[in-house]
């Protein structure tokens, strides 16, 4: 089952991007949350994803997978919920779909992906350590610099418009 989870059912497998894949099948996920419990269940979700998958991943570490296979996406779906995290607050506080703020979404997924790739220090810090905890964490510091990345060109985009 650990497999199963690390891989988000088997979404890791899809080639090419298995990353790209992962925060591909976060988006519809992110969004059913959002419906059923607004920003606060996306969060909780978040975390447990956080715990689920750091233990999916130690536990198949442990058992000889290599540290970080590219199929291993369960971090993907943790990171792209967290750059979702400013959308979805926006959505609840201004009172509208999720969906009627398409232009964060959309940025979340391009700014989360860019982190993931490119890797800037504190995300190159976190995937070169070892552990499940480890190879969760350097996605979920690339997803909070999207969210700032959201954060930051919502206001901006507000402030234009008023």
């Amino acid at each position: 089952m650990t497999y199963w989870i690390a891989t988000v059912f088997g979404v890791g497998r899809l080639r090419p991007a298995p990353g790209t894949w992962g925060s591909l099948a976060a988006l519809p996920l992110a969004w059913a949350l959002h419906e059923l419990g607004g920003f606060w269940l996306l969060a909780m979700a978040t975390i447990a994803v956080f715990a689920l998958g750091s233990w999916a991943i130690e536990t198949e570490i442990r058992s000889g997978a290599e540290d970080d296979p590219s199929e291993f996406v369960i971090d993907e779906v943790a990171g792209q919920w967290i750059a979702l995290w400013p959308v979805s607050y926006g959505a609840i506080f201004a009172d509208v779909s999720i969906l009627a703020l398409w232009p964060g979404i959309l940025t979340a997924f391009i700014a989360f992906r860019l982190f993931d790739i490119w890797k800037p220090a504190p995300v190159a810090w976190a995937d070169a350590k070892r552990g499940g905890v480890w190879v969760m964490m350097d996605d979920v510091i690339a997803g909070w610099l999207a969210a700032l990345v959201v954060a930051i060109l919502a206001a901006i985009a507000h402030l234009w418009l008023i």
